[in-house]
């Protein structure tokens, strides 16, 4: 009796030393987050261009070039309100944009670069948050502007994405296309197989499959709103959604680009210029594929042969590695899961068709993939783990993701010739790799879940007399 009763005291001192500790991370990832947006605003003035803070503040007035995106976060913003609120949140917003299309039509102002709406849904989130401060007391402004940042948080994880590669481009003129091109024998040169799989089917295929890679962030809003759907209930938001570890692949993504640049099958070993959509946004010129080692994508496999480091263009991000498409797709079909059919059907189709999405069109190597499953379940774990408390178990499963996930980026970087030459060993290996990974975290998962959601215990009812 005496040691239960002790052991109960400590646990619940440690749980309230683990949320003060985690109410202080949190407040150093904010310091930390606002750092790091300010120096890529830096960053980003250095080349002459704007950057993440001045994209945002822009948008306030001109036409916004995220309009879908700025619709989404509104959105978002919106689980905090009740929904008398949120009508009124969204015809001011449309209201908004209507008066915005007036005034430049009066004006003779045309939108060529940008959308013309999403100024509406933008005024919407930053007069919330003025009400908050002005009108809102206590838990309810804590929680109309946690709805505010969550929105206005992933429209910043937008602009810091392409402030990064930017970065990636004008910071890393040689890319390592070579070395993943010669590890991906291993694999089978998926890239090249599901490229020419995706011409045979013509416009037909290649547009569907485009829609669903531009509009990965419409899929990641739906099966986030329907996990937040009981906020404006319950007044509080979940321990951990989807919108967190969306961001923070966003966030941490890019970083790995500075360290393995890589433009991609289409543009290292083709044309590249079918796909001058998705460079477009730092210039008009589309790039000529003089830098391609040769028009070989999707027809021709590259010989095996020495990789070396080769130069490329300043307009083309080094994007490829991970393929942070496959990470947030990965991370959208595990939150779809509690879901509705519905939604784990539209999770699972997601997955596989950004996965066909990005082979298909040349802008990843199959190495890319096997990385971006890795690192997503690596932050994921991470994640779960600062919101549910660490142990040992979540502890050794983010210590073997990013073990695992350190191996692959070094063995393509100094082992693709052997990977190449021996793909029976190799390929398998790859591929054991990254599902121990998700073996990993599917069994560490099952065994929280019991310990997340602990069934109460019935109190004795007293026999009758």
């Amino acid at each position: 009796m005496i040691s239960r009763f002790f052991s109960r005291i400590s646990s619940r001192v440690t749980l309230s030393v683990w949320r003060r500790l985690r109410a202080r991370l949190w407040a150093v990832a904010g310091v930390v987050a606002l750092g790091f947006l300010i120096a890529l605003e830096f960053a980003a003035r250095r080349y002459g261009l704007p950057g993440p803070i001045a994209s945002q503040v822009r948008e306030v007035i001109f036409p916004p070039k995220s309009g879908f995106l700025l619709y989404a976060a509104m959105a978002l913003m919106m689980v905090v309100l009740t929904w008398r609120q949120r009508f009124i949140a969204a015809g001011a917003a449309i209201g908004i944009d209507v008066a915005f299309l007036v005034v430049r039509w009066v004006a003779d102002a045309k939108v060529t670069d940008g959308h013309p709406f999403g100024n509406g849904a933008l005024w919407v989130i930053l007069g919330c948050a003025v009400i908050a401060v002005t009108r809102r007391t206590g838990r309810e402004r804590v929680l109309l502007l946690k709805g505010v940042g969550l929105g206005l948080l992933l429209v910043a994880g937008r602009k810091t994405g392409d402030t990064w590669l930017l970065i990636t481009s004008k910071t890393r003129p040689a890319v390592l296309d070579q070395y993943v091109a010669t590890a991906d024998h291993a694999l089978g040169n998926p890239s090249w197989l599901v490229g020419r799989i995706v011409t045979a089917t013509g416009p037909i295929g290649f547009n569907f499959l485009d829609v669903v890679y531009g509009q990965l962030a419409v899929a990641a809003v739906i099966v986030a709103l329907y996990q937040l759907r009981n906020v404006a209930v319950e007044r509080r938001f979940p321990g951990h959604h989807l919108v967190r570890t969306f961001l923070v692949i966003g966030v941490l993504g890019p970083a790995i680009y500075m360290i393995f640049p890589v433009v991609g099958p289409v543009f290292a070993y083709g044309t590249g210029t079918e796909h001058w959509a998705t460079v477009s946004m730092w210039s008009d010129t589309p790039p000529s594929g003089q830098w391609a080692v040769a028009n070989l994508w999707p027809e021709t496999p590259p010989p095996i042969s020495t990789p070396h480091h080769m130069p490329f263009d300043a307009i083309t991000p080094r994007n490829c590695m991970p393929s942070l498409h496959t990470a947030w797709a990965t991370v959208i079909f595990i939150h779809s899961r509690k879901g509705p059919r519905l939604l784990r059907f539209a999770g699972t189709f997601w997955l596989t068709a950004t996965l066909g999405a990005t082979l298909g069109f040349g802008y990843h190597y199959g190495a890319d993939l096997i990385a971006g499953v890795v690192f997503a379940l690596t932050i994921e774990a991470a994640l779960r783990s600062l919101d549910r408390g660490w142990d040992r178990s979540g502890i050794q499963l983010v210590a073997h993701g990013a073990t695992v996930f350190t191996v692959l980026l070094v063995s393509y970087r100094y082992l693709p010739l052997e990977m190449a030459r021996h793909p029976w060993v190799s390929g398998p290996l790859l591929m054991l790799a990254m599902t121990s990974v998700v073996y990993g975290y599917v069994r560490t998962i099952a065994l929280w879940e019991p310990r997340a959601a602990p069934a109460r215990q019935q109190e004795p009812q007293p026999e009758p007399v």
